[in-house]
């Protein structure tokens, strides 16, 4: 009994003229069981130079959890779907013009980048001082850790926020309509000093998980309103924004790079950030980071990435928009632009700095007798080495 292949493939070809990840030259062989054509198109196979056993070290938004609501929705990317994330986790929310996402608080400090449209933060810090502002695409936020706050939409928007500690999930932060759902009426009329039946109506602790946390409203009036209206007498906290994509950017050959840490965004103590525009063909140069593990967010374009794990380990990725990347801290890497359109992403890191080493800087610091007595460099080689830090490297075709 002769048997046919689940998925046609002839020649390393499928549909839409990709190759089959499975084959490589002579090397390889059609799928003959059940196969994922989808994820398997976007990931068409590691290079020869790709060995040993290394953590999974990607996972996409697309493949995460949804929680539909009313007024939005939020998925979450934490270390229970990407395991070695210890370090950062992350979430994608979408809101409605004019929803909230609900007064709430948490143990973990929150970094924010806005991906489209516009939404109104505010916050207070613990001596009485409160914050408000507006962001849109390409702005920032940070609320330390502890600081209670909401986000409500001026339109369609939606956003990324990362969070210091992996094992952080956007379901259990603590709400305010759920600590005044599991707080006896006479003491709520007590502390707030108004009568009991002030709280008739608040939210009982059944409903808050369809009506609260993320949920309707109408879209506010002016931002100076608001921050008259509810002016502390302590005085106003410090900047909570930050504009980062209005920063003047590292130009270079091969596109360009923005950094924001605690020296230019002194809120953001615990979250360091890069946002990386590569070209086509283009290279975030070989380097590591020694301070702490990279989280990666990828907005635009197709990218490749191969992560060194010392003692003959290697894995290449694949990454599309929405994908979220990590490398472990001081393991060596390198992405570049494989599509024909320019790659955006955020490298991100738990840490007030950013900080990284080049492999092109390193060895071009080094005297060319070490580094062509290791590597069996000619001179031409040598003297091309940079003493300077390229951070990108243009195409060369």
């Amino acid at each position: 009994m002769t048997t046919s292949p689940v998925r046609s493939s002839t020649n390393g070809a499928i549909a839409g003229d990709q190759s089959v990840p499975t084959i490589k030259g002579e090397d390889g062989a059609t799928v003959l069981g059940p196969d994922n054509v989808a994820v398997g198109a976007q990931n068409p196979g590691a290079p020869s130079t790709d060995s040993g056993s290394m953590p999974n070290l990607k996972f996409s938004f697309a493949a995460a959890h949804n929680r539909l609501l009313e007024g939005g929705w939020a998925r979450e990317v934490t270390v229970r779907d990407l395991p070695v994330a210890t370090t950062l986790a992350g979430v994608n929310m979408r809101l409605k013009a004019g929803a909230y996402r609900e007064l709430h608080w948490h143990r973990e400090a929150e970094w924010a980048f806005m991906l489209a449209g516009s939404a109104r933060i505010a916050a207070i810090d613990q001596q009485g001082r409160n914050f408000i502002d507006d962001v849109g695409r390409g702005d920032l936020w940070n609320f330390r850790s502890g600081f209670p706050h909401s986000i409500q939409a001026l339109e369609d928007c939606e956003f990324l926020l990362v969070f210091d500690d992996g094992n952080f999930s956007e379901n259990e932060t603590f709400l305010v309509t759920d600590w005044f759902a599991h707080t006896p009426k006479h003491v709520l009329a007590n502390n707030f000093a108004v009568a009991q039946s002030a709280f008739d109506n608040i939210p009982t602790a059944g409903e808050i998980e369809r009506s609260r946390y993320i949920f309707p409203g109408e879209v506010p009036g002016a931002l100076v309103t608001d921050i008259e209206s509810v002016r502390s007498p302590a005085g106003t906290a410090e900047r909570m924004t930050h504009r980062m994509l209005a920063q003047d950017p590292i130009e270079v050959p091969g596109g360009s790079v923005r950094i924001t840490d605690s020296k230019n965004f002194p809120s953001a103590s615990t979250i360091a950030a890069a946002w990386v525009e590569l070209q086509p063909g283009a290279l975030r140069e070989m380097h590591w980071h020694p301070n702490n593990d990279e989280w990666q967010y990828w907005l635009s374009g197709h990218a490749r990435m191969t992560v060194f794990g010392s003692s003959g380990k290697a894995r290449t990725y694949d990454f599309y928009p929405g994908d979220v990347g990590y490398v472990p801290r001081a393991m060596g890497h390198y992405f570049e632009c494989v599509g024909d359109e320019p790659v955006q992403m955020l490298e991100l890191f738990r840490s007030d700095h950013f900080e990284d080493f080049s492999a092109n800087q390193w060895l071009g610091l080094t005297p060319q007798a070490v580094v062509a007595a290791t590597l069996n460099l000619d001179q031409t080689t040598l003297d091309a080495l940079r003493k300077d830090k390229p951070l990108l490297m243009p195409g060369q075709g």
